[in-house]
């Protein structure tokens, strides 16, 4: 797990391949079991995440501290609220 400071390493989830709502369900579940303050890294190839992450964001007070979008791949960083 990663430590709850700001420099601490992300941990990654690569959710390739899934579609809606199947990344936004995991990168869930994977901050449920992180530290407050912790950073998560996803990678998704849905365009539907794009949305998906900036409203969930938004609705649960984990800070989208970036979002990036290339050749058909999308990654989101991630900060678990508290």
């Amino acid at each position: 797990m990663a430590e709850s400071t700001s420099e601490a390493e992300p941990v990654l989830l690569d959710v390739s391949g899934l579609n809606c709502p199947m990344p936004l369900l995991k990168a869930k579940k994977a901050l449920n079991g992180m530290a407050a303050g912790a950073l998560l890294r996803v990678i998704a190839t849905d365009p539907a995440s794009a949305r998906d992450f900036e409203v969930f964001s938004q609705q649960s007070g984990n800070a989208l501290l970036d979002s990036k979008h290339a050749d058909g791949r999308f990654e989101y960083l991630l900060r678990k609220k508290g």
